[in-house]
């Protein structure tokens, strides 16, 4: 009896630590993560700095410029064009009807299917890790919109989103052949307010 007694709790002692817990997750009173530690926070706030017209957020979000060729000019085209346009909108007495109002949904962060950009990123520009994040936005206009963040751990350790992938092709190769993110926050993280 002693014997069975034993090895049952020895079993569910091995049975209980095979279980994994979720990693915790702080979150912002809007109920989504912030900041440099993980994909989705870095995400997030990229998304919130177009919804707040924050040029300050949207640049801290970025990775930085990077490569050779004609890519890093691109670039930071596309960044000084998004500040003006974040600038523009923070300039409107109303809103623009499509852009984004809040962030209604944020999906957990995935890598892609293809080895080759996270191969790429790794030895040419000694970045740590990409994936994307798919965020669901609500419009002024009622609408919804789906975007898709190319998101990559820098070689400080620090997630950046990539708002701009296609000046570097060879960093964001099938990215929108993605299928659509299904895997909500919750399923992966233990979510905590701040």
């Amino acid at each position: 009896m002693m014997r069975l007694c034993l090895t049952t709790i020895l079993a569910f002692g091995w049975a209980r630590a095979g279980q994994t817990k979720k990693p915790l997750l702080n979150v912002t009173a809007d109920g989504f993560p912030s900041g440099h530690g993980t994909p989705e926070g870095v995400a997030s706030d990229a998304m919130r700095s177009l919804i707040n017209r924050d040029e300050k957020l949207f640049r801290d979000s970025c990775i930085r410029l990077y490569g050779g060729g004609n890519g890093p000019a691109a670039y930071a085209t596309f960044l000084r064009d998004t500040v003006a346009n974040i600038r523009a909108e923070a300039a409107r007495k109303v809103p623009s009807p499509g852009g984004p109002r809040s962030i209604a949904k944020v999906y957990a962060a995935r890598h892609l299917t293809m080895n080759g950009p996270a191969s790429y990123g790794y030895a040419t520009y000694d970045f740590q890790d990409i994936m994307f994040v798919d965020i669901e936005l609500n419009l002024y206009d009622g609408g919804h919109s789906l975007m898709r963040n190319l998101v990559i751990k820098d070689r400080d350790g620090k997630w950046y989103v990539h708002p701009a992938p296609e000046a570097s092709p060879l960093l964001c190769y099938g990215l929108n052949d993605e299928k659509p993110s299904t895997l909500d926050l919750a399923d992966v993280y233990e979510l905590r307010k701040q």
